[in-house]
C-alpha cells in the first residue's frame, strides 16, 4: 500500500506544477468537448433527417433537433474555451444521462457500451462542474 501512496504522492506534486496543471485541464475539456462538437456537427446537413427519425422512433418530437445540435456545438465550444463552463459542463451531463436512458437502453452489447459511454462522459461532465475550467479559461477561475 505504501508503494502506492509513494507513487501517488509524485503524481501529485507533477500535476501541481502550474503550467502543467492548466495544460491538463484545458486537454481534458477539449478531450471531453469533442464527441458533442462532433454529433452536433454531424446531425446538420444530410444527418438531419436521419436524427429526426431516430429521436421520432423513441417518442421525441423531431422538432427539439435544433435545441440538440445547439447544446452540442454551443454546450462543446463553451466548454473548450472554458466560458461558463460550470453550467455548460452541467447542462450536458444531464443531457448525456438523459441520452443514456432514452437512446441507448437496448440490450445489445454496443447499445450497452454506448449507455456506459454517457454515463462516463457525464461523470467527467460533473467533475468540471464541480472543479470549473481552470484559470486558462475565459472564465479564469483560481483553484
Amino acid at each position: 500500500m505504501e508503494f502506492f501512496r509513494n507513487i501517488n504522492r509524485h503524481v501529485i506534486g507533477i500535476v501541481a506544477t502550474p503550467a502543467l496543471n492548466a495544460t491538463l485541464i484545458i486537454v481534458a475539456r477539449v478531450l471531453m468537448a469533442w464527441i458533442f462538437i462532433g454529433a452536433g456537427l454531424s446531425k446538420l446537413g444530410a444527418g438531419y433527417a436521419g436524427t429526426q427519425g431516430y429521436m421520432a422512433s423513441v417518442g421525441l418530437p423531431g422538432e427539439l433537433l435544433p435545441l440538440v445540435i445547439l447544446l452540442e456545438i454551443g454546450g462543446g465550444i463553451a466548454l473548450v474555451l472554458g466560458f461558463q463552463a460550470r453550467l455548460a459542463a452541467l447542462a450536458l451531463a444531464i443531457f448525456s444521462i438523459v441520452s443514456a436512458f432514452m437512446f441507448h437502453g437496448a440490450t445489445d452489447q454496443m447499445q450497452q457500451i454506448m449507455f456506459m459511454k454517457n454515463l462516463a462522459m457525464a461523470g467527467g461532465l460533473l467533475a468540471f462542474t464541480v472543479f470549473g475550467a481552470g484559470r486558462i479559461s475565459m472564465d479564469g477561475e483560481q483553484r
